[in-house]
């Protein structure tokens, strides 16, 4: 439905998931988050999904939340603010989980929630006009779970002058620091994006579905473990459909 939060859409392998309260610059509300969530796991159970894509209605990707939410969130109890932000945490977490990849394509701002719904997600594809930051600091807020997830894509010093600080960085910047993976022309943004998200049906959905696995699995581990799990993995790939007809079609060629 047009008048719907989130649009969601499946064309061919690629699930679209569009973040639609333009008038709001996105802003991120209850509705949205469900809407969201509720995409990310039809989008999982279709085995003909290779990546999933989220972008924004408009001229933003994502603004944080909106003014409804900042006030629930000043006028809510402890169990009230606890169960709002178990909402997000959620949604992070379900990104992870989602067996394909999801990439955020970023035009316009993704700030505050915004740029931490835009980390959570596994690539981030962004304009060249683009803008990034966790604001959150400047009203006496903090990204608080987002940093699990910062920490990770950033440098230490770096995820800390980020939440710390509280500025804006260029779609530039943000790809120097490490939080975006490209960035591209605004002129042919949408064209570039197209074809990278396309470019995961030339390769094995059950090769990249284990290699997300596994990578977000290695957090943590000393890297004898993380070898071990590797290893495991590594056998589970031979046994495959997709590896046994790749063996086969080089060898042919061979």
């Amino acid at each position: 439905m047009e008048n719907s939060p989130v649009l969601y859409a499946v064309e061919g392998a690629v699930a679209l998931v569009t973040l639609n309260r333009p008038e709001k610059r996105n802003a991120l509300n209850d509705e949205l988050v469900a809407g969201l969530k509720d995409a990310l796991r039809d989008a999982d159970a279709r085995e003909g999904v290779r990546a999933l894509l989220i972008t924004g209605a408009g001229a933003d990707f994502c603004s944080g939340a909106d003014l409804s939410s900042l006030r629930k969130i000043s006028e809510g109890s402890v169990t009230d603010n606890l169960e709002d932000a178990r909402s997000l945490l959620e949604l992070y977490a379900l990104i992870r989980r989602v067996r394909v990849p999801v990439v955020a394509a970023v035009r316009g701002r993704a700030l505050a929630g915004g740029c931490g719904l835009a980390t959570a997600c596994d690539i981030v594809l962004a304009s060249s006009s683009a803008r990034f930051g966790y604001p959150e600091v400047k009203i006496g807020f903090v990204p608080a779970m987002v940093m699990a997830i910062l920490r990770r894509n950033v440098s230490e010093k770096r995820a800390f002058e980020l939440v710390a600080r509280g500025a804006e960085l260029s779609a530039v910047e943000a790809e120097r620091v490490g939080l975006v993976n490209h960035v591209y022309d605004d002129a042919e943004f949408e064209s570039r994006v197209e074809r990278y998200v396309a470019d995961f049906e030339r390769v094995s959905r059950s090769a990249v579905m284990l290699t997300k696995r596994l990578l977000y699995h290695m957090d943590g581990m000393t890297f004898d473990s993380a070898l071990e799990a590797g290893a495991d993995v590594n056998a589970i790939a031979r046994m495959t459909d997709d590896c046994r007809a790749g063996i086969a079609r080089f060898l042919d060629k061979g």
